[in-house]
């Protein structure tokens, strides 16, 4: 599955205060005026994430540049991280012996 569709919003983006917005596609290759917008959502690099509330203005935006970003809600950021933190959560290590074993007495009468 690819990034768009992995953090691709299911909840219409009117009714949260606030917005994050991750930048999913390369700058290269955009037009002038996508770039200029990106750079005015503070977006400069792929995969980084900003907060902006949700205004008119900012839907416009983002109207502008919707190819290029993901839309999300705060609910389904939270949701999004938590379960990064726990996929990278700190697990029990694991112990291995290199002790040699000891003999069998069946090996030690056959020799």
């Amino acid at each position: 599955m690819s990034a768009f569709k992995a953090y691709k919003a299911c909840v219409p983006i009117a009714w949260s205060p606030n917005l994050y917005i991750t930048l999913v596609r390369g700058i290269p290759g955009t037009r002038r005026l996508h770039r200029r917008t990106l750079e005015a959502l503070r977006l400069g690099k792929c995969n980084r994430t900003v907060m902006r509330w949700n205004t008119p203005t900012v839907r416009g935006m983002l109207q502008q540049v919707k190819r290029l970003v993901v839309i999300e809600t705060e609910e389904m950021f939270k949701a999004r991280k938590e379960k990064e933190a726990k996929h990278r959560a700190i697990r029990a290590p694991l112990v291995v012996s290199h002790l040699p074993t000891p003999a069998n007495e069946s090996s030690q009468q056959a020799v």
